[in-house]
């Protein structure tokens, strides 16, 4: 039983914990951080609207809750991507390590966003805070997000579509 449980450890974790445990340290404090300044749940979803509130004159996006949480989203949002960067440049092996063709990558984006708006929040808003915090709808909406990724996951494997 313990040899099985160590072999499904390996395989869901070939490079050890270690970096996994660090990255949820790190979400967890920047999520803490943002929570402590601002009162607001710390969410990627509602960057496209905040900074849209920059440029754009509709009613929408000039909202109190966009207008005043703008500047910390973007800085919020660009620290994502730069991580990504910097971690891809100096530990990942590359900035492109995947397979998968740019135009499906772009059609899941943009599905994803989609779903963020749907879903009224995304899973960082949901599931590192909602759930974190206890909320029955987050903890409802993390649940659907992960038996549609995971339905679509096996649907894709039994069409026999590749990257």
């Amino acid at each position: 039983m313990v040899t099985l449980l160590l072999s499904a450890f390996d395989q869901l974790f070939p490079h050890g914990i270690g970096r996994y445990a660090v990255g949820g340290v790190f979400v967890g404090l920047g999520v803490a951080v943002i929570y402590l300044g601002t009162s607001i749940q710390p969410g990627a979803s509602t960057f496209l609207e905040s900074t849209l509130s920059y440029v754009s004159g509709v009613k929408r996006f000039q909202q109190h809750r966009f207008t005043v949480s703008r500047d910390w989203r973007v800085v919020f949002t660009v620290g994502i991507v730069a991580g990504a960067g910097i971690y891809a440049l100096t530990l990942g092996g590359g900035v492109w390590t995947t397979d998968v063709q740019w135009w499906r990558l772009l059609g899941g984006g943009v599905l994803v966003g989609v779903g963020t708006r749907l879903g009224k929040g995304c899973t960082s808003g949901h599931g590192v805070c909602g759930v974190g915090s206890g909320s029955s709808t987050s903890i409802l909406n993390v649940a659907i997000f992960l038996a549609i990724a995971s339905g679509t996951a096996l649907a894709v494997q039994a069409a026999g579509v590749s990257p």
